[in-house]
């Protein structure tokens, strides 16, 4: 990826005074809550920067890339996700790719976004319609995707992504995100969260569950040990009184005073912090490859005719590329 500069001064000097971005794995409630905090204040300034995006373009596909971030810690191993949303209203969707190894990239289906009337909210349902969000998942050493599907419901990115997941895998799973923009539509603050129930295995989270209420019953305890449901209503509960996290890193909040504070009732513990960044593994040699793998004919015309050089532009980060044909 060729790497767009931020050339507001003003913004990279706040930026610089923030926690630094990054994103904590959590469990909690004795491992039957698994959790990600995600701080992208500088993540989606380089997603602006890239795309050279406006005000309402950096809303919609920052929020995407936040959610495509938060679902990093639901990999298993080495594996590539897709996160498709298509729909046919004005915004019409958007495709965004996250790694296992922590990076993020992604572009909007339509840019600039049409736009009627000066903005009055950050809704963003005015501008999506009737359409289908897809997760695609690429294990690796696999040819082909594991891919689910569902109607949109709520044309609210990260609740249509929390819908996908009660639907097609059937677990209770919570997503936040946030993008706090000043008054010039600087972005000075944006992060996300993600929280689900860990799914069973072999049914021994759920005997364990069974366990510890014989032990409390045992003890005289009086509070019973609440069901998956029970247990992610509370969580949500808890979820609901969270500051508007755009706002909080925004005023150099950090991610550790979110998970302490806000579910201390549920014994949080961080598993492992990591980086998390917008990137793209695009380069001049990797087009160039691909330039010389067309057919014989084709690659004949484009040395004979050009044009000289070539410009492609990766749609996924915005890069720019400059080939000579003398090179192909």
């Amino acid at each position: 990826m060729i790497h767009a500069p931020i050339t507001d001064t003003e913004l990279t000097t706040h930026l610089d005074s923030l926690e630094k971005d990054g994103m904590s794995v959590f469990v909690m409630a004795d491992g039957r809550i698994r959790g990600a905090l995600f701080n992208g204040s500088s993540f989606v300034n380089v997603m602006r920067a890239q795309h050279n995006l406006g005000i309402l373009e950096t809303m919609i596909l920052g929020q995407a890339c936040l959610c495509g971030a938060l679902l990093i810690p639901t990999m298993k191993g080495r594996e590539h996700t897709v996160f498709k949303y298509d729909t046919n209203g004005p915004a019409a969707g958007f495709s965004v790719e996250a790694d296992s190894t922590g990076y993020v990239r992604g572009f909007l289906l339509q840019n600039p976004v049409p736009v009627d009337k000066p903005l009055e909210s950050w809704d963003l349902s005015p501008f999506f319609g009737p359409g289908t969000l897809t997760i695609s998942r690429f294990a690796e050493g696999s040819r082909l995707p594991q891919t689910g599907s569902v109607e949109i419901k709520y044309r609210n990115i990260a609740q249509d992504l929390a819908w996908y997941f009660h639907q097609s895998e059937q677990i209770n799973t919570a997503f936040n995100t946030s993008i706090m923009m000043d008054r010039q539509g600087r972005v000075t603050g944006a992060g996300g969260l993600f929280l689900q129930v860990m799914p069973e295995i072999g049914g021994k989270r759920k005997a364990k569950a069974a366990a510890e209420a014989g032990a409390s019953a045992a003890a005289g305890a009086t509070t019973a040990v609440k069901s998956d449901d029970e247990l992610f209503d509370a969580v949500e509960a808890a979820l609901d009184a969270a500051p508007q996290l755009g706002q909080w890193f925004s005023e150099k909040g950090n991610r550790e005073d979110i998970i302490y504070g806000l579910f201390r009732e549920f014994n949080p513990s961080v598993a492992v912090d990591r980086s998390i960044v917008f990137d793209c593994p695009c380069s001049e040699d990797v087009y160039r490859q691909h330039i010389r793998n067309l057919g014989a004919d084709e690659l004949a015309d484009i040395r004979k005719n050009g044009p000289d050089p070539l410009e492609i532009i990766c749609h996924n980060c915005g890069s720019v590329y400059h080939i000579p044909v003398s090179s192909l």
